[in-house]
């Protein structure tokens, strides 16, 4: 094909009413309901921004009208008792431990409980003098006067909460909003404590830098701390933070995406299973910690997200918040009751996102990740789950408008993530929020003010399942071009994606990186640079490097790399276990590989180092000037305009093209500025870099369709097999 121009499609129940049961510990009261613009009151409405922006989405206005009352209704009932959505989200200095003048308090919501006690180290695990007392809320909560000026519950106590069951039984379980959770790492499978984190201010950690500014484009690298050092261990918050945060710096990223943050019982789940909501994980350090490492990520201008799961959470009782699950109704715990608290594929239970209490909670957990820990944004896990009763499972979504809004919508999900939107950006306005679904969702990525749901961004999942699917089962001969640009370039108009070839998703185990499945074995034996690279070495470097170029340069607004991926990591990802012999050899990051200036490893580095060195340079990555002026599937030509540059790729296995006409919108003197093919990136240097190209008109002035490939101007260029190259206009 020839002359595509940007395309981008418009792909793409109620639920139960919200009952307000408020704890009574907040009651300052307002009048204030902000209206947002398009919105007269409650009965009258005018149209839905959203439905300016995508007249198809006319169609199901009732739908997305109720949606938006109801999230106006819980927003409005929300500033009434608690004053704001802000205050709102202030749960953490009412519940857990607290101080209040020379007393430490503590609350826990538990209706289903019958009777409870506060447990610890501090009273030798006996909580028959702690017994607490039950609000009509079901609030439990203890007032702990303070001894000889020394806090009666010590920074550093172990500490659980117990209640009492209907039957007259004692269950102990860590306390939901406890700060930090600990295991003896010397046991198999022992159960965590709750920590009570309180430092004194010298051992607290101060912040020293501020938050770097919002950056045009995320570009963005997803680490797991744990699995991050070359080492079979467990990486530490300020190992990570020394050594591996200044190779993302040098590779020119601008934003880091921390996975497994929030505790998790199970270290094999990764970080996707937590059981304790406000508690950095104690695997890899303290919270002092994990504070040290942003504030570190900060200084050199990197911003950092976090992976948080508000999808679901573990079932695993003794340690998470499961434990609070006394088979009460739904409204009385955090989960639905029933199949609907059961996510029967991920085995964990479901949050009720119409429920008060919950809603404080998730709430609030965001905003005590963002204040005292200083992340700048989230990149939400499961949304899809969230989105839907069904939760995708079977489901194979089709673009049909009437597959998001129906009643297998979960309207109390959608809206929790409005106010989770909301909330954040009213917290950090330039605070960058990403949605994980693989629906489509139209809305998701529009303002909240619209009607729409209010993330900045969402991952264009698409894009790594079409190229493992090339890479696995087409023969480079049958790679469609057009394919493979409609893929890359297939995304709700004004709804912004964050592209990426491959994350952690495409490493795990039972799958292999991209390099694995372009070299696989040959990985072990032929990538030594004292030897000439073999033929599946050299197809494996010169397409891992184009893939991530492409993929970048044309799937989203952003782009996002996992850990190691910048330099072809090898292999896959298996975190210990009972079957592999609870081996850590598959669950670090082989940072050796990279550094033996004798392996090729160095020259897929170089190239992702100086492919987001030109994006820094271009800012091509969010510009809206895009044009896809050739896609020849004879030729295994991809030509397109995106910002300034012009770019060119081959993807022909043996054929190089001399005198190569590509089409340009602005006349003027090109020069390369990329080259997969230059020696320091690995590749045979078949393009000369001194070489300037002038454009030539082209066509008849006033006929558009008599230029070359639509394009006004045009200039010559040598195209070598498998690789790209970017061109940027020049002064003459």
């Amino acid at each position: 094909m020839s002359g595509i121009g940007l395309t981008r499609s418009l792909d793409f129940k109620a639920g139960s009413p919200l009952v307000v049961k408020a704890t009574g510990i907040k009651t300052q009261k307002t009048d204030r309901a902000d209206n947002p613009a398009g919105w007269e009151d409650m009965s009258g409405m005018k149209k839905l921004g959203v439905m300016e922006v995508d007249p198809m989405l006319t169609a199901h206005q009732d739908h997305l009208q109720y949606r938006f009352r109801e999230y106006m209704k819980r927003k409005t009932e929300i500033e009434k008792v608690e004053g704001s959505l802000e205050n709102f989200a202030k749960g953490f200095e009412n519940f857990g431990f607290t101080r209040d003048g020379s007393c430490t308090v503590y609350r826990e919501w538990a209706p289903a409980a019958a009777a409870a006690q506060l447990i610890g180290d501090f009273n030798n695990w006996d909580g028959s003098n702690h017994n607490l007392q039950r609000d009509e809320f079901g609030v439990w909560s203890i007032r702990l006067p303070d001894e000889d000026g020394v806090s009666a519950v010590p920074h550093g106590s172990k500490v659980k909460f117990r209640m009492q069951k209907v039957d007259g039984t004692w269950v102990d379980r860590i306390p939901a909003w406890i700060k930090y959770a600990v295991v003896d790492p010397n046991v198999f499978a022992a159960y965590y404590d709750g920590v009570h984190w309180d430092p004194p201010a010298a051992e607290k950690y101060q912040f020293k830098h501020a938050r770097p500014e919002k950056p045009v484009a995320p570009i963005i690298y997803e680490a797991h701390v744990g699995m991050s050092s070359k080492e079979p261990v467990v990486t530490s918050y300020r190992k990570f933070a020394d050594e591996v945060l200044p190779r993302i710096k040098a590779n020119n990223y601008n934003t880091i995406q921390l996975m497994a943050i929030m505790e998790h019982a199970y270290y094999g789940c990764f970080g996707y299973h937590v059981t304790n909501f406000f508690a950095a994980s104690s695997r890899s350090g303290t919270p002092e910690d994990l504070k040290y490492l942003i504030d570190k990520a900060h200084s050199m201008g990197l911003r950092v997200l976090m992976d948080v799961v508000h999808s679901h959470a573990s079932t695993n009782a003794v340690d998470g918040l499961a434990g609070y699950n006394l088979d009460q109704t739904s409204q009385d715990s955090y989960f639905h009751s029933g199949a609907r608290g059961y996510h029967k594929l991920w085995d964990s239970r479901l949050f009720n996102y119409g429920s008060w209490e919950v809603q404080r909670f998730l709430l609030s957990n965001l905003r005590w990740w963002m204040e005292e820990y200083m992340f700048d944004g989230f990149r939400f896990d499961g949304v899809t789950s969230m989105l839907y009763h069904h939760h995708g499972l079977n489901m194979c979504f089709t673009g049909n408008y009437h597959e998001y809004f129906s009643e297998a919508t979960d309207v109390d999900a959608v809206v929790y993530l409005m106010l989770a939107n909301e909330l954040v950006h009213n917290l950090l306005r330039d605070a960058t929020v990403i949605a994980e679904d693989v629906s489509g969702m139209p809305t998701l990525c529009r303002p909240v003010e619209e009607g729409g749901i209010g993330f900045d961004y969402r991952l264009a999942m698409a894009v790594p399942d079409k190229w493992i699917e090339y890479l696995k089962d087409r023969k480079d001969e049958n790679w469609s071009m057009g394919d493979i640009v409609h893929t890359l370039t297939n995304r709700r108009y004004t709804e912004p994606c964050v592209g990426y070839a491959e994350s952690h998703d495409q490493s795990m185990v039972g799958d292999k990186t991209f390099s694995f499945l372009l070299m696989d074995k040959e990985m072990y034996f032929n990538m030594s640079t004292q030897q000439p690279a073999n033929l599946i070495v050299d197809r494996g470097i010169a397409l891992h490097k184009m893939i991530h170029f492409i993929t970048m340069a044309l799937g989203g607004e952003g782009y996002l790399n996992f850990m190691g991926n910048e330099f072809g990591h090898p292999e896959w990802i298996d975190f210990p276990r009972d079957g592999n012999n609870w081996s850590f050899d598959k669950c670090r990051r082989r940072w050796d590989l990279l550094d033996n200036e004798q392996l090729r490893y160095k020259f897929m580095n170089n190239f992702n180092r100086a492919m987001i060195a030109l994006e820094e340079e271009f800012q091509f990555v969010s510009s809206s000037k895009q044009y896809i002026s050739c896609a020849d599937e004879s030729q295994k030509l991809i030509v397109f305009e995106k910002g300034d540059l012009v770019v060119v790729f081959n993807f022909h296995p043996t054929n190089t093209y001399s005198g190569l006409k590509v089409g340009c919108d602005v006349p003027g003197k090109y020069r390369i500025c990329l080259d997969s093919d230059a020696a320091e990136f690995g590749g045979h240097s078949r393009v000369d870099h001194k070489v300037d190209h002038f454009t030539s008109p082209e066509g008849e002035p006033g006929k558009p369709e008599t230029n070359y490939n639509n394009r006004p101007h045009s200039f010559m260029i040598m195209a070598p097999s498998r690789s790209c190259q970017a061109y940027c206009r020049v002064p003459e």
